[in-house]
């Protein structure tokens, strides 16, 4: 099946296709990682509403993301998370130079508080 699109329909299959855990051996182990979205959109979430950035936690979550899905972690995110969030997560791609900021989503600006956060690591 080729992917030119993530959407509801094909997203898990392509999550499944793309997944890379030589420890899991259950369904249950592989919803419990895709879980991981959900995290990483609770703490943009709490980020834009409260101005807390918990850089650390949200570091750890997108690099086991890629470390589970590899360089299919850039779609799922995107598609997993909505546009709002997009700035600060591509900072934290752009951080891990996972992406090119001149070249991948030219439209979306870094969030520059996020990589402030991250240059002080």
């Amino acid at each position: 099946m080729k992917f030119n699109e993530l959407n509801e329909d094909n997203f898990l299959l392509f999550a499944i296709k793309n997944y890379e855990n030589p420890h899991c051996s259950t369904k249950d182990e592989f919803f419990e990682d895709l879980k991981r979205f959900k995290y990483i959109k609770r703490l943009l979430k709490k980020y834009l509403s409260t101005g807390l950035l918990k850089t650390h936690l949200l570091l750890n979550h997108i690099i086991i993301i890629f470390n589970l899905f590899d360089d299919a972690g850039i779609p799922l995110l995107f598609y997993k998370l909505e546009p709002q969030y997009w700035s600060a997560l591509k900072s934290f791609l752009v951080y891990l130079n996972r992406i090119d900021p001149d070249v991948f989503l030219l439209q979306i600006q870094l969030d520059t508080y996020c990589l402030e956060e991250l240059n002080k690591i």
